[in-house]
């Protein structure tokens, strides 16, 4: 059954399709109906069954004579080691964690932060609270201690599992003190911090809280599975918001096993027994589905990469780990591609690598550009699939379903919606655009499995941010438009949150930040063009009356702020100030503008524009700094 066929099976009965897929999981009990709708356009999948996530991701491959085949591949070109571990010996290792943590009192529905680098730990630890029925919530490392406090007191852990350090390419980054920072912050304490010596930085532990990885295994008996409902919290994932708060977008165990398990054949064509790579974090939603759950529920043989696209050691790092591990399906962020492109933009240390084992490189996390995607294309001669989806989705709205059908490529669209998403273009009233006309992307409820049911004790606020423009509809925030063909074309995120190689960060966090120095007395931030991350933040701050210090040291701050509050990861280090913001005559700051300005591009008088003079004093601003250039 072609794409098209199996896309208008789940039009005619969505319920009874996905009845069917979820056939392919291990059940406790089977779940005898798929949705339920609990009104208010609020809807859960699989509430009547039981079932665990650790169990069909590693114990059912055990049980099944598949105990020996490599489960993951860890490959840290950062210290030179690797390691191959299987199906039994993950088992063993998670059921050793698991029984660690339940014998100091984790157990179903409580929650667990988890602050590690890509190390396998990382993923013992989520699959460890998963055999629990324990809700982890994964902080990538990168974070600072005030956005882990923050987290820490929206989801109040009842443990913390973190390493004592990650490793980048020329420094040690250590996480302990950030723990230590952000639990002298937070207003919840968990009872207990779980650490993980690594042998290249070992941390001080504090007394009666912190607890050695190892030592608190010893003695204690191995952890069952134990079974959750269909709609029970896995996890919880944090991404930005406008606001600048965090949402905690919740994950349901039966859904997020089903839709996963789907893909991974359906869209990535992987089989058991094969090699899949996601180049990402465990941080992130793709390091979650794509490199922890989705290819060890599907028996596949996972890679996790502590490295860089470059650096460690060079431009082909990439292309030896697909080499020397039989990679099958690669997926990664455009931006690495970027970087990998702007390192060797002839390809030659691809040349020294033989690839024929690799079938399709994916991306998604940011829009592909063309050129990156026939570059990939000429140096790789595999097809190159751009899909795109959200951390809320949890897995890809719209793509080549290349395991079932390989559609022909347009370049510019990540192809064509998945079965369960019904894509919509609307226009600002909620009425339907025409083809090739741009609009809001929307998604006709319900959400099919694996989605966000809603927000981390935040329901109200769920249904505010998706669910009110459109009634009816889940809003992406993603605007966009379809083709003659049915073909989705992403054109721009319709909010202020910004994409900085891959990483969705929120410029209202920032200017919360920023708003904070003692300086400044107004601000905002917007995401600029960058040739190799897609998007960068460039701050502008209005200084406070009387303030007549060197305007380079205060732009200093201003960036040592965000590091230090944000982290490294909002590549944060451009800061101007101005004499002051252009504004609507009602007071919003017209950031959209900025942004046409920064990026040399034409734009429309905002006919609500206060003050029309301050559009060239910002544009002159940024001209001193080498932006705004006619394009």
């Amino acid at each position: 059954m072609g794409y098209r066929e199996t896309y208008a099976d789940w039009q005619k009965d969505p319920e009874a399709f996905w009845l069917k897929q979820a056939d392919a999981i291990d059940w406790m009990v089977k779940p005898t109906k798929a949705l339920t709708d609990h009104g208010d356009n609020l809807y859960e999948w699989y509430e009547d069954g039981m079932v665990n996530g650790c169990y069909n991701a590693v114990d059912r491959h055990v049980e099944r004579g598949r105990g020996n085949q490599i489960a993951i591949i860890y490959d840290s070109p950062i210290t030179g080691k690797k390691e191959k571990i299987t199906y039994k010996k993950l088992q063993e290792r998670v059921a050793d964690l698991a029984g660690a943590l339940a014998t100091r009192g984790v157990e179903k529905g409580d929650t667990v932060i988890i602050y590690m680098p890509m190390i396998p730990q990382a993923i013992e630890a989520m699959l460890a609270c998963a055999r629990l029925g324990a809700i982890h919530s994964v902080v990538f490392g990168g974070f600072a201690a005030n956005e882990l406090a923050v987290r820490i007191n929206d989801c109040r852990p009842k443990a913390i599992i973190a390493a004592s350090c990650g490793l980048e390419p020329n420094r040690i980054v250590e996480y302990k003190p950030l723990l230590d920072g952000a639990l002298q912050q937070a207003n919840h304490l968990p009872d207990f911090c779980l650490i993980y010596q690594r042998e290249e930085h070992r941390c001080e532990m504090i007394d009666g809280r912190d607890v050695d990885w190892f030592e608190a295994q010893e003695g204690c008996l191995k952890a069952a599975c134990i079974p959750v409902e269909g709609n029970f919290p896995a996890y919880i994932l944090y991404t930005s918001g406008t606001t600048g708060a965090p949402k905690g977008v919740v994950r349901a165990t039966g859904g997020h096993l089903v839709a996963l398990n789907w893909t991974m054949k359906n869209i990535y064509n992987c089989d058991p027994g094969d090699v899949f790579w996601a180049a990402s974090d465990v941080g992130w939603v793709v390091g979650h589905s794509y490199i922890c759950y989705a290819p060890l529920i599907a028996g596949n043989t996972t890679v996790l990469f502590e490295g860089k696209p470059v650096g460690t050691p060079d431009a082909g790092t990439f292309w030896r780990v697909i080499e020397e591990h039989n990679v099958r399906s690669f997926f990664t962020a455009p931006t690495a591609i970027r970087a990998v492109k702007r390192e060797d933009p002839k390809g030659e240390f691809r040349k020294k690598y033989e690839l024929s084992n690799l079938r399709a490189l994916y991306l998604a996390g940011e829009r592909a550009d063309p050129d990156t995607i026939e570059w990939a294309q000429e140096i790789l001669d595999v097809p190159v699939y751009d899909h795109w989806w959200q951390t809320e989705t949890g897995w890809t709205i719209a793509g080549n379903p290349a395991g079932l059908e390989a559609l022909p490529v347009k370049i510019g669209s990540p192809t064509v919606p998945m079965p369960g998403y019904d894509v919509h273009i609307l226009d600002e009233t909620g009425q339907p655009q025409k083809p090739g006309e741009l609009g809001s992307i929307a998604i006709k409820l319900p959400l099919p499995p694996g989605t966000l049911p809603t927000l981390w004790n935040a329901t109200d606020r769920f249904m505010q941010s998706y669910l009110s423009t459109f009634p009816g509809y889940y809003e992406t925030g993603d605007a966009g438009m379809m083709d003659e063909d049915g073909y989705l074309y992403i054109m721009a995120r319709t909010d202020d949150v910004i994409n900085v190689a891959g990483h969705r960060l929120s410029t209202g966090a920032m200017e919360e930040v920023l708003a904070g120095h003692p300086d400044v007395a107004e601000c905002a931030v917007i995401g600029v063009a960058d040739g190799l991350k897609g998007q960068a933040p460039m701050g502008f701050v209005c200084l406070t009356k009387g303030v007549n210090r060197d305007h380079s040291e205060i732009t200093k701050e201003c960036v040592a702020r965000i590091r230090d509050q944000i982290g490294p990861v909002a590549a944060f280090k451009l800061a101007l100030v101005v004499d002051r913001l252009p504004k609507t005559r009602s007071g919003k700051i017209l950031r959209a503008t900025m942004v046409k300005i920064a990026d040399g591009e034409t734009f429309k008088m905002p006919a609500t524009i206060d003050d029309p003079e301050v559009l060239n004093e910002i544009r002159a601003s940024l001209q001193e700094i080498g932006y705004a250039k006619e394009s």
